[in-house]
């Protein structure tokens, strides 16, 4: 269900000044739609039907080198595939062009409003995961290892709930690793509580490809839970539509993957 969007933060109360915009629609390749200039962050809730018991929910952070979002794609085609599994899902806007710790102000904040918002919303607060494409991948590995304190003076009582991911999918991630492999980008403390982690990667994804090795060893090293599927074909920035590549198959791997960390529901 496609409900309205729901702005993160309350009037004069956004932390990070950010330049005033319009945002502007455009569209790539196969009927692509990319958002830019987003100034007024939000979520959109996609819920599931009740179940009679409350359900796995999903933050996605759509990708788009953190110029644009990749708004249908890595979002809404994202959140009907999650409720297909019966999960609810919410796409977030954050704010772009080149804002990057703005954005981490969106996910922290979209996190704890998500999860002061679970019984209206029927959803398990210690069953919500985030998942990323390419720069909202990054996104959501700095939501994932920087959950200890949030990112901006808190406001509210949303602000005093956890920020941290119950479990995370990191597709096709950018900007994990620096020059030297093996080595993590700066401001992702990776340690024991870093979420269980999915990895989407295909091998030809040059040279991008080492964000997601790096973040494999940074995790296998640290302990936490981790499954990798890389596959010999499929580039970047794909999300869930066929290419005739290797690829294609990742969606029934992370649907194998989704029921197993929310304890077998399928």
């Amino acid at each position: 269900m496609d409900m309205n969007q729901i702005n993160l933060w309350p009037e004069g109360q956004m932390p990070i000044e950010t330049p005033l915009a319009e945002e502007q629609w455009s569209t790539h390749g196969n009927d692509m739609q990319l958002l830019s200039g987003v100034t007024v962050p939000s979520i959109t809730p996609y819920l599931v039907p009740d179940t009679g018991k409350p359900n796995p929910a999903v933050l996605i952070c759509p990708g788009g080198a953190y110029e644009f979002l990749a708004w249908t794609h890595e979002g809404i085609e994202i959140a009907e595939w999650l409720n297909d599994q019966g999960v609810s899902a919410f796409i977030l806007k954050y704010r772009v062009p080149k804002m990057r710790d703005a954005a981490l102000c969106d996910a922290q904040r979209a996190m704890g409003l998500i999860r002061q918002n679970a019984s209206e919303w029927n959803i398990d607060p210690k069953m919500l995961g985030i998942i990323g494409f390419s720069a909202g991948s990054h996104l959501s590995v700095r939501t994932s290892t920087n959950f200890g304190s949030r990112f901006y003076a808190p406001i509210d009582e949303a602000d005093a709930l956890s920020s941290r991911p119950n479990f995370a999918m990191i597709i096709y991630p950018a900007y994990l690793s620096t020059d030297d492999f093996k080595v993590m980008a700066s401001g992702l403390p990776v340690t024991a509580d870093t979420p269980p982690t999915l990895l989407i990667q295909a091998e030809d994804d040059v040279p991008l490809i080492d964000s997601s090795l790096t973040y494999y060893i940074a995790l296998k090293a640290a302990g936490v839970p981790v499954e990798m599927h890389l596959y010999p074909d499929g580039g970047h920035g794909y999300g869930q539509r066929k290419q005739g590549k290797s690829c294609d198959v990742w969606p029934s791997a992370a649907e194998g993957w989704l029921a197993r960390v929310t304890n077998g529901r399928k």
